[in-house]
């Protein structure tokens, strides 16, 4: 298959058929992508969240993250598998909840956006996972794309 075209699903041929885009043919770039996600909560769960030690709910999210942004071609079916140079999760609690960025670099001859995109996702599942006992009212928003850059190698 060739390079999508402008307007065009990048994961479906001209006959409509579900394909892996094909890029065989490019050069390596340096490519970085950051994407955010928030976790809103009630400001106790923050405040609990804020209190815990090292070890704590928010290193345990950003270990995930970073896992996670590492399997991401085995998560979504057509991403190309991509040697990760860099994966950075960074978690901050304010009085609303946790803001997550996660920032994913590569030199690659494809983007990083969806290993930045999954980083901050299952950081953001993990934190839900570990405080939906005392918030039943928490909410993931804003799951985003924030910046993604290429530079020539």
């Amino acid at each position: 298959m060739s390079e999508p075209q402008p307007g065009r699903l990048s994961h479906v041929d001209e006959s409509g058929a579900v394909t892996m885009v094909d890029v065989g043919a490019k050069p390596l770039s340096r490519r970085r992508a950051v994407a955010r996600a928030t976790v809103r909560m009630a400001p106790e769960t923050a405040q609990r969240l804020r209190e815990l030690p090292k070890g704590d709910a928010l290193t345990t999210a950003q270990l995930a993250g970073i896992m996670a942004a590492k399997r991401t071609s085995d998560l979504i079916p057509l991403c190309h598998p991509l040697p990760l140079s860099v994966i950075d999760v960074s978690l901050r609690v304010t009085e609303a909840g946790v803001e997550i960025a996660a920032a994913a670099e590569t030199t690659a001859q494809t983007g990083v956006e969806m290993e930045a995109l999954t980083a901050a996702a299952v950081a953001a599942l993990t934190i839900y996972d570990m405080a939906k006992a005392i918030d039943k009212a928490m909410s993931i928003d804003g799951v985003s794309l924030v910046e993604k850059t290429k530079e020539p190698v």
